[in-house]
């Protein structure tokens, strides 16, 4: 059953999804060579208790953190740890957060100035076809319209791999709502578009090819061919004025800019 949500509502998920943007803009400026994502996860948790909120993902079906690191080839549903990031890493960051009974839910990945040109282009391209994903998402258009637009830029113009196993959501008062939102599929397809559907597009891309496995931890997902994955996620509220982006890439690229240690893939106009 999909939840429509009222324009009371979508301006509450608004402010859910502020914090979890605030909240990986100061995720960005922690990321630092030598650091444990361990010790981010407890900064960030501090963080948005402090704003008033409740981490959405900590305790979810027994995840024991607040936000999911996924590095290198882990693709998402990685746990923090006290392993220490180095100057090639590549880091996926997921968050979550409950505040005024709705959930906010975003994601960004991150890399290290040494991680090389092709990692860069992935990222790039990632967080592309996630604004082409978005693009679709009006009133009118089907799930398949936004799953398409992704899985061409990303398969057929790039020759990256599309994650099949993992895929989008609806969100509101539960974090995963209907509809499903792939990151692969056929225009004109899957669930109509209507105004007050809020979904979480998420595109997951595979610098190889799409296939994926599931480490023995029961939550991390990485890679089967070992080369590196990016996850970039905006929720979306569908209105007649057309998407509506909820949460806010722009604060953390003003992080990123102030982080020497970081690539800079903020979009160029």
């Amino acid at each position: 059953m999909i939840y429509y949500k009222t324009d009371e509502e979508i301006e509450l998920m608004r402010e859910s999804n502020l914090l979890v943007s605030k909240t990986l803009a100061h995720v960005a400026g922690l990321l630092k060579v030598g650091i444990s994502s361990k010790s981010v996860d407890k900064e960030a948790e501090d963080f948005i208790r402090s704003h008033g909120g409740v981490p959405g993902f900590k305790g979810y079906r027994g995840f024991p953190a607040s936000l999911c690191m996924s590095v290198n080839d882990a693709v998402v549903h990685g746990i923090p740890n006290t392993t220490v990031y180095t100057d090639v890493d590549v880091v996926s960051i997921d968050c979550g957060v409950i505040l005024n009974g709705f959930y906010g839910d975003a994601a960004f990945t991150f890399a290290f100035k040494n991680a090389g040109e092709k990692v860069e282009k992935l990222l790039r391209v990632t967080r592309e076809s996630l604004e082409r994903g978005i693009s679709m998402a009006v009133v009118g258009n089907r799930i398949g319209d936004i799953s398409h637009a992704i899985q061409h830029f990303c398969e057929r113009v790039n020759g990256y791999g599309i994650v099949r196993e993992l895929v989008g959501h609806g969100v509101g008062r539960n974090l995963h709502e209907d509809p499903e939102v792939p990151n692969f599929g056929l225009k004109g397809k899957g669930p109509m578009l209507k105004d007050g559907m809020v979904i979480a597009i998420e595109p997951m891309v595979n610098m190889g090819n799409r296939g994926v496995k599931q480490k023995n931890d029961g939550w991390t997902i990485v890679t089967r061919d070992g080369k590196p994955s990016a996850h970039f996620e905006h929720s979306v509220a569908i209105r007649k004025s057309g998407p509506d982006i909820l949460s806010n890439h722009s604060i953390i690229d003003v992080a990123v800019k102030n982080n020497s240690e970081i690539i800079d893939i903020s979009i160029k106009s």
